[in-house]
């Protein structure tokens, strides 16, 4: 599988870094609007080819898939440019800024026959899998805390009077759609979509979320979902049910390691994951999808996908939270 990459911040290189640990997927080029800035990573990973001109790139025949990593509100547009010329599209979180859009592409990967696929490493994680395993051991489940807060240095440069993509709204930025979605995608993945959503957001003047809680109810529990760029916490997910609780050491960000508590006795301690580069897993499924022409497993991801987007936009309206996407 020949991929290539649009965008070159610091979950491309990250990408990459994944990628050279693979068999069978190779990146061949790299799309950047300024070759200077797509150089330094070219020559890290051996990539042969930089574009400047997105004609040039979706034309490449060389290239079977195109990975996009730019700014929020520019997924949907180069996503749907992308397989509208026949390519297989992996597109880094959020998947787009709407619902619409998101059912846009989907339909359009339907109708092409295409591979989309949402980069949102954590549901890929082989930890995913040990956390569904011992679920049943919780007993009747009725609160799920989750929180994962990174301060990000872009939130000073929005403290000095700057607007940087991730802080705004015309650009689909904030909390929520950053980093938060994390936790969404974990609690989604495991208990499906809740009954009703709620987000209390710290927002700036421009109206973007810093930070925020999300709560999702369910019929017979409770999920509270909390995103910070604004502050730093330690970051955990928390099961708790009747017989005892289950913690994601590290949180939604990677499910590092995960402890079971059952009643009195010792703590068990498990981790299924034996790679340093977390993104490896999902660039492993994705692969796996590509080789063996698995539409089926696609689909499922992508409904999954659309129902996260359902909910973001739910949270984003709860809080008052406007995009410039909303208006398309």
């Amino acid at each position: 599988m020949n991929i290539a990459t649009m965008g070159t911040g610091t979950i491309v290189d990250v990408i990459l870094s994944a990628i050279n640990e693979l068999d069978e997927v190779t990146c061949t080029a790299i799309y950047s609007r300024k070759r200077e800035t797509a150089q330094k990573l070219a020559g890290k990973y051996g990539v042969s080819t930089i574009y400047t001109d997105l004609e040039s790139l979706f034309s490449d025949a060389n290239v079977d898939l195109i990975y996009i990593a730019s700014p929020n509100s520019m997924h949907y547009e180069q996503a749907y440019q992308a397989l509208q010329h026949g390519k297989h599209v992996v597109c880094e979180k959020p998947f787009t800024s709407t619902l619409q859009e998101a059912e846009t592409l989907i339909t359009l990967a339907k109708e092409k026959n295409l591979l989309l696929f949402e980069a949102i490493s954590n549901i890929h994680l082989p930890n995913i899998q040990v956390i569904r395993e011992q679920l049943p051991k919780l007993g009747q489940i009725k609160l799920i805390q989750c929180n994962y807060s990174q301060y990000s240095r872009k939130y000073n440069d929005l403290l000095a009077g700057e607007t940087p993509n991730v802080f705004n709204p015309q650009f689909s930025g904030g909390a929520l759609m950053d980093i938060n979605i994390y936790n969404l995608h974990l609690v989604m993945n495991l208990f499906g979509s809740p009954s009703s959503v709620s987000y209390t957001a710290n927002r700036h003047a421009n109206g973007i979320d810093t930070s925020g809680v999300v709560v999702l109810k369910y019929p017979e529990w409770i999920a509270e979902c909390v995103g910070a760029k604004d502050t730093n916490s330690m970051n955990f997910v928390l099961i708790q049910g009747e017989k005892g609780y289950l913690q994601v050491v590290g949180g939604a960000n990677g499910c590092r390691e995960i402890k079971l508590q059952i009643g009195e006795e010792p703590a068990e301690v498990y981790n299924a994951q034996n790679r340093t580069n977390w993104l490896y897993y999902e660039w492993e499924a994705f692969r796996d999808m590509h080789a063996t022409g698995d539409h089926t497993r696609c689909y499922e991801l992508l409904e999954h996908s659309r129902s996260v987007m359902k909910v973001l936009m739910s949270a984003r309206k709860d809080a008052g939270i406007d995009f410039a996407a909303d208006q398309h």
